[in-house]
């Protein structure tokens, strides 16, 4: 019996080895507290029993999967909601209709395949919505009926397929639009329309060939844009000309033979990425970069693919460098050149 008692040990003991897996669940909310924060990677239920003085909620890198429809219920005063990098595969449409007062979405990183129709039509007040990293493959136009006062909208990294025709038209205060890291192969003319205030516009990494004509005209407001990593094969005539306000434009690596530039404006010259394209150092191209006057970024990696006297040069370097045969009456092409 004495060999028993030194192996099994004695009761007390054991009951408090077993005390300390039995805790209370992760982030408790805190009585009176105007700001709720948590981001234990165990939590699994959204948080129930937070104070009506609560604005701002951040519940992130968690493993909550769903959230019901009074979640947000007695909470009159929220304006920030950050929901980021959990596991949300579904919103339930009466979510946000507790908190008309909210100022910023952000859901960036989740499963969501899609948003039910109505789920902001009491957000008036939303500014900030941020959707990136999630699993949309269509934009649903009732999204953006009552939302005239989003200042910031992120739609990166989705699988977002179309921009319906005039779907964006109600945001008409906003001002950041980011469309990066889509599926996106065409945009109908009428895809900005209504975005007089917008001054940035991401449309990089997608699968554009081409540009309408007239995409630019409803947003003379625009000052950064960044079109870079798709398959732009040529630009229209004139496609930036509404753009009198433009100071940074990102064109690197698509298919670009050609240059249309904004019209030069007063002020800093125009910060353009060019790098990446097939350029056609011909006369026309030459001396439109030489008018514009632009700052080149990535110069090194900006060079001509023809015509053959010109392969492989730097375009900045062409361009300093001057070319008698544009000054004695333009290109002489060879077969080889086209």
């Amino acid at each position: 019996m004495a060999l028993l008692g030194h192996i099994l040990p004695p009761p007390l003991p054991l009951l408090l080895l077993l005390l300390p897996c039995s805790h209370a669940a992760p982030c408790q909310p805190q009585p009176n507290a105007t700001r709720f924060v948590c981001t234990e990677p165990t939590l699994s239920t959204f948080p129930s029993g937070l104070p009506p003085t609560t604005v701002a909620i951040s519940v992130e890198f968690t493993a909550v999967a769903t959230i019901s429809p009074d979640a947000l219920a007695g909470l009159p005063h929220l304006q920030e909601l950050h929901l980021s990098s959990n596991r949300l595969a579904g919103l339930p449409e009466a979510l946000l209709r507790p908190v008309p007062t909210l100022r910023t979405l952000d859901l960036t990183d989740n499963l969501l395949p899609d948003l039910p129709a109505g789920i902001f039509h009491r957000s008036i007040h939303l500014r900030h919505l941020v959707l990136q990293g999630n699993r949309l493959r269509a934009l649903r136009p009732a999204w953006f009926v009552h939302l005239t006062r989003l200042h910031w909208l992120n739609l990166a990294g989705n699988a977002l397929l179309e921009v319906p025709p005039a779907a964006l038209r109600p945001l008409r205060s906003l001002r950041s639009l980011d469309l990066a890291h889509n599926r996106l192969q065409h945009l109908p003319a009428d895809a900005l329309v209504g975005l007089r205030a917008l001054e940035r516009l991401d449309l990089e990494g997608n699968q554009l060939r081409a540009l309408p004509p007239s995409l630019f005209v409803p947003t003379p407001a625009l000052s950064l844009l960044f079109l870079q990593s798709n398959a732009l094969q040529a630009l229209p005539d004139g496609v930036f000309s509404p753009l009198l306000h433009l100071r940074a434009l990102d064109l690197a690596h698509n298919e670009l033979r050609a240059l249309q530039l904004p019209p030069r404006s007063p002020g800093p010259p125009l910060s353009l990425d060019i790098s990446g394209n097939p350029w056609a150092c011909e006369c026309s191209l030459l001396a439109l970069l030489r008018d514009a006057a632009p700052q080149l970024i990535a110069a090194r990696d900006t060079r001509c693919a023809s015509p053959t006297r010109r392969r492989g040069q730097e375009v900045a370097a062409v361009i300093q460098a001057g070319d008698e045969g544009c000054q004695h009456g333009g290109d002489e092409q060879s077969p080889q050149d086209h």
